[in-house]
């Protein structure tokens, strides 16, 4: 659906109606827009997809992370997520700091290293960040909506609490 290109933040993208093929269709615009035809930056530094995912295009890895859940772990499974999708516009918004109130930047020191989270705590929204060895980039790991009975609320906060002294 065109007209999903002409959302704005905090609108959400319709896709209810739509089948698997015209969603993917109509969620590939907007991810084109914001990523592909035009590079994202946070705090100066450039955006970049994860590199992973046995020989698979780092753009469709990234597109898959932030349309998708994992539904299962050990077979590292994933299915569409309505949620996250319909808030694929949100990142570049983001991204670009257009948001200034109730917005927690923090970096945490994590199994699989340090990662940077940007936490919208009006909409429960957060974007997950990894920074490159040279600090110079950061790779977007995923972005999602944060659901249910508070516990990954919780977890945001907790991580916060945990916070490094400084953004990487």
């Amino acid at each position: 659906m065109p007209f999903n290109k002409l959302k704005i933040y905090n609108q959400l993208l319709d896709l209810l109606g739509l089948g698997e093929k015209e969603r993917i269709i109509s969620l590939k615009g907007v991810f084109n827009r914001d990523f592909e035809e035009n590079t994202p930056t946070f705090l100066q530094k450039e955006i970049h997809p994860t590199p992973r995912e046995d020989g698979e295009i780092p753009m469709e890895t990234l597109f898959r992370h932030l349309t998708t859940e994992m539904t299962d772990k050990v077979t590292r499974t994933r299915e569409f997520e309505m949620d996250r999708s319909v808030r694929l516009h949100w990142i570049r918004f983001h991204l670009e700091q257009k948001k200034k109130s109730n917005m927690l930047l923090f970096s945490v020191k994590e199994p699989e290293g340090v990662r940077t989270y940007y936490y919208d705590s009006d909409e429960k929204y957060v974007i997950i960040l990894e920074p490159l060895r040279n600090l110079t980039a950061y790779y977007l790991i995923t972005a999602y909506f944060v659901k249910g009975k508070d516990a990954k609320r919780n977890k945001i906060e907790k991580k916060y609490k945990r916070r490094l002294d400084k953004v990487y």
